[in-house]
């Protein structure tokens, strides 16, 4: 711990780890074919945007980067305010390969702009137990945790705890605390 971490009593984060974060998308496959798991096209990446030219740079960047993927590789993408002050770069394609790769570009898009500490979270959609889910990967701690909706603005506890068990029994990084399980409500899809 470092000097100020000690004074100001904040440890330091560790980085996010490449691997463990495309570990997700071999566990997700082969969840989805032995598990109530099942993948959708749908993923996304929110950040708190900043009112600077540097930033409206980068979101003219990130589109044309963007639309680029899609012509590569099928990946449709649409850049989305919400009403929470958020901006969300929402991801859609049948390969679930290509949605992690996409979430991988954005977030070091972003960051080698000088505004990785702007990303809040990368988000997965799945449908678990037939109900809308969630792996949401918190950038900053590096840890997925699940989040299964049972109503507009209602989580199911329950099934979120047997969901983090899963990715836990296929090796993902679960968030340990389950105090950091935020939910994220308004997900646009």
């Amino acid at each position: 711990m470092g000097i100020l971490s000690t004074l100001f009593g904040r440890p330091k984060l560790k980085a996010p780890s490449r691997e463990e974060f495309f570990a997700i998308a071999t566990t997700a496959v082969g969840l989805s074919g032995r598990t109530d798991l099942n993948v959708t096209n749908f993923a996304g990446v929110v950040f708190n945007p900043v009112e600077s030219s540097f930033f409206a740079e980068l979101e003219s960047e990130l589109k044309k980067l963007l639309a680029v993927g899609e012509e590569a590789a099928g990946t449709k993408f649409e850049v989305k305010p919400d009403h929470f002050g958020t901006t969300w770069v929402v991801l859609d394609d049948p390969d679930f390969e290509d949605l992690v790769t996409a979430i991988h570009v954005v977030g070091e898009t972003i960051t080698e702009h000088g505004f990785g500490d702007r990303l809040i979270a990368a988000v997965l959609r799945f449908d678990f137990e037939n109900k809308q889910a969630y792996w949401i990967y918190n950038i900053k701690r590096g840890k997925f945790y699940p989040l299964v909706l049972s109503g507009q603005s209602q989580r199911d506890n329950a099934a979120e705890m047997r969901l983090g068990a899963l990715m836990e029994e296929e090796k993902v990084p679960v968030e340990p605390n389950l105090e950091n399980w935020y939910a994220l409500w308004g997900i646009p899809f």
